[in-house]
């Protein structure tokens, strides 16, 4: 008889703000262009949800605004108390980077 253990990960909600530039293409200038929440295991499964959801139309929420995310934009995690993770989108994926990055 063969046991299979199913091991359910407990869901972490995370508060994440997106940054964009007024143009696509600048290194400077970087302002929020939307807040909202995501759920996921870990940083990386929240960073591809993002990507799907802000990158496809018909998933896009009403109120968002900005343009699809893109190469060279800025994903905030804010954990509260556990501190603040910058990743931004590179062509070979998402990238963690320092703060000071954002401008």
């Amino acid at each position: 008889m063969v046991y299979s253990l199913l091991v359910k990960k407990r869901l972490n909600t995370y508060d994440i703000t997106i940054f964009q530039t007024p143009k696509f293409g600048d290194k400077k200038g970087y302002e929020a262009v939307y807040r909202c929440f995501l759920e996921g295991n870990r940083h990386n499964d929240v960073l591809e949800k993002a990507f799907q959801t802000f990158n496809v139309a018909d998933r896009m929420p009403p109120d968002y605004q900005a343009r699809y995310v893109c190469t060279g934009d800025i994903l905030l995690i804010d954990e509260g108390k556990k501190g603040q993770f910058y990743y931004k989108l590179h062509p070979e994926g998402w990238k963690q980077i320092n703060r000071i990055h954002v401008r």
